[in-house]
């Protein structure tokens, strides 16, 4: 069974910095583009950063330069670290796999992100 398991979240100040983690389990996570996203009230789901199989990251406009998506595939697991944080950040976060061969997606639960002073 997949599991995508988010951490990391919480409250932070404009400015600060959070790290995400997401741990997979049930599937070969070297064959899987991971990715982040995020939903803030009212809006559609939006992708933030993306890192494929390969390594190859994308980020959105609005992150570049202040997010930085990683991978240890040896901890199966996705990092997401988020500095110079603003109130426009504050979202729900979600991690997500999707096998890099079939394109099967897979989501976590989701982790509360809020920048606020």
């Amino acid at each position: 069974q997949v599991q995508l398991v988010e951490s990391g979240g919480g409250l932070v100040q404009p400015g600060g910095s959070l790290r995400l983690s997401c741990a997979a389990s049930g599937t070969i996570f070297s064959f899987s583009n991971m990715g982040w996203y995020r939903q803030a009230p009212g809006k559609q789901r939006e992708l933030v950063a993306r890192i494929t199989s390969g390594g190859t990251t994308n980020y959105a406009d609005s992150v570049k330069g202040r997010f930085t998506i990683s991978r240890d595939n040896s901890k199966n697991t996705v990092y997401l670290q988020m500095n110079g944080l603003k109130p426009e950040d504050t979202a729900v976060y979600y991690c997500n796999e999707q096998n890099a061969f079939t394109r099967v997606e897979y989501w976590g639960q989701g982790i509360q992100v809020a920048v606020s002073s």
